[in-house]
């Protein structure tokens, strides 16, 4: 075969060799475009499958907040509307042990003849009230009032004046037994609230407008009240006004003007025996009866 010849069917056979390994490399690659599309296909799929099973997730969780929200107990926090409150009978048990708390705190009730501080049933409409001429460390005077079963207690270092002019300084303390009204005795000193007690007045009160228990509760909630004294050395229309200042509260006594007012009269200097026995502050002291306190 002449050399020409041969040389070109060399070369056809190359050219068919590398025609065929290009069709097989398109194959190949073709192939693998193929799985890789596959798998994208089921990449999706799969992707959709996973969101359809958060959507049903999601539908099913208000339920289960619903349940678990009807579940509550009552009282717990956000508890449903339909859980009953706690009986009255526990509210106004709190409400009547709390108040003489403090009053009991300061005291050694295995030592002392002072009442213990009980809130009692209230007995009968009227409010009874009663100052105590008090000689301890610094004389003054204990103004009470009866309210919500114990009575209010304020230290009026002056003691209270006819003058409607004239201002009070008044320092509340804690709240004291309705029992307490009836003590006329001495405190032993050092101990606490030692000194002579006298029952300098006593009496009932009402509140200035008629409107009641509900009326003074209010006036001593917002911090002025207004009252009328029926006593046997007082009587006519009195307030108390809480100042705004820091501390215990410091409230303001001070007598109304009307028939009972009297800037001419000096009350506590004419006045200087006991409404009950008749005896001055030195008789009382150097009586038997003395009662004994565990200063807090």
């Amino acid at each position: 075969m002449p050399a020409s010849r041969a040389c070109s069917s060399h070369q056809l056979v190359s050219m068919a060799t590398r025609r065929a390994s290009k069709r097989g490399t398109e194959r190949s690659t073709s192939a693998k475009r193929g799985a890789t599309a596959k798998r994208g296909v089921k990449a999706a799929k799969g992707g959709a499958k996973t969101a359809q099973s958060g959507a049903k997730a999601a539908k099913k969780r208000p339920s289960s907040a619903k349940r678990s929200s009807s579940t509550r107990r009552p009282g717990s926090t956000g508890g449903s509307r339909s859980g009953k409150p706690s009986s009255s009978s526990n509210r106004a048990q709190a409400s009547r042990s709390a108040p003489l708390a403090e009053y009991n705190r300061k005291r050694d009730f295995t030592r002392t003849a002072e009442p213990a501080g009980k809130v009692p049933k209230r007995v009968g409409r009227a409010l009874h009230f009663v100052i105590q001429k008090h000689a301890a460390s610094h004389l003054h005077y204990d103004f009470r009032l009866e309210l919500d079963g114990v009575m209010k207690s304020w230290a009026v270092p002056k003691g209270p004046s006819l003058d409607p002019s004239v201002r009070r300084l008044a320092m509340e303390v804690e709240d004291h037994p309705i029992s307490y009204n009836t003590f006329e005795g001495t405190i032993p000193a050092g101990e606490y609230g030692g000194g002579t007690v006298m029952l300098w007045d006593r009496g009932t009160y009402e509140a200035e407008d008629g409107g009641g228990v509900e009326a003074l509760r209010r006036g001593y909630e917002k911090g002025d009240l207004k009252f009328v004294l029926h006593g046997e050395r007082l009587r006519g229309s009195w307030v108390l006004v809480r100042m705004q200042r820091p501390g215990r509260p410091q409230w303001l006594l001070i007598k109304h003007r009307d028939d009972e007012a009297d800037a001419r009269r000096d009350i506590t200097g004419e006045e200087t025996t006991s409404v009950v026995t008749d005896r001055s502050m030195d008789e009382i002291a150097s009586g038997r009866r003395v009662w004994h306190s565990n200063r807090s």
